[in-house]
């Protein structure tokens, strides 16, 4: 029996040999490195269409909450007294694989995703999380406020399988294992997103700002 092999020179990948998969295609001897195409190579191609691809085996991993990020303005308070103000904010999270390319919402490798993990967990994968709301804030004097928030986050692993109608780089099938990581919705696993209000002193310039005539004794946002 043909055994499956995958190696990587100079981040190239080896074609999986299609006997070990019980497929019957025509397949060259192993390609020199230079003639073995890049990851980039093969993932454009699924986007493109020009390869048929599966995003094959979807693992999803355990859902966690993601860094907190500044998704307002600043609030500066240049008065003598706590000032509490309406602040807007929004966020959108977007998803990336292993290389930390960009895996867009309504893309041809989203879609992809989402019907596999919608066939094997019975329920859809977003590449892409927006959000927005108004918080009260206050802050005390002398010091600079905003809002930060955290998503719940979550890993899907699998292996891209490219097919084409004729042989690319030698072989007819190549495969590539890839973790994309992307937002997850609020409660997965028990985990919830987080919105908090954050504040700081300000610092020496913020401070003398608050001596010029349009802000003095004043609330502002920046």
């Amino acid at each position: 029996m043909v055994r499956t092999r995958m190696a990587r020179n100079g981040g190239r990948l080896l074609a999986l040999s299609t006997a070990a998969l019980g497929m019957v295609a025509a397949m060259a001897l192993p390609a020199a490195a230079d003639d073995q195409p890049t990851r980039q190579q093969l993932m454009a191609d699924c986007a493109s269409g020009k390869g048929k691809c599966s995003f094959n085996d979807p693992v999803l991993g355990k859902a966690y909450l993601g860094d907190f990020r500044r998704v307002s303005n600043s609030l500066y308070n240049c008065s003598t007294s706590p000032a509490t103000q309406s602040m807007t904010w929004s966020d959108t999270v977007g998803s990336s694989d292993t290389a930390g390319v960009s895996v867009t919402a309504g893309g041809k490798i989203a879609d992809l995703i989402n019907l596999s993990v919608t066939a094997s967990y019975s329920h859809t994968w977003s590449s892409s999380h927006s959000e927005s709301s108004s918080l009260n804030m206050t802050v005390q004097p002398g010091e600079v406020g905003w809002i930060s928030r955290a998503q719940v986050m979550q890993t899907v692993s699998g292996t891209w399988q490219t097919h084409y109608d004729s042989p690319q780089w030698g072989h007819y099938y190549w495969y590539v294992p890839d973790t994309v990581t992307g937002p997850a919705a609020n409660g997965t696993d028990g985990v919830s997103n987080a919105v908090v209000v954050k504040t700081r002193k300000m610092t020496a310039s913020e401070k003398a700002s608050c001596g010029t005539s349009a802000r003095s004794g004043r609330v502002f946002v920046a």
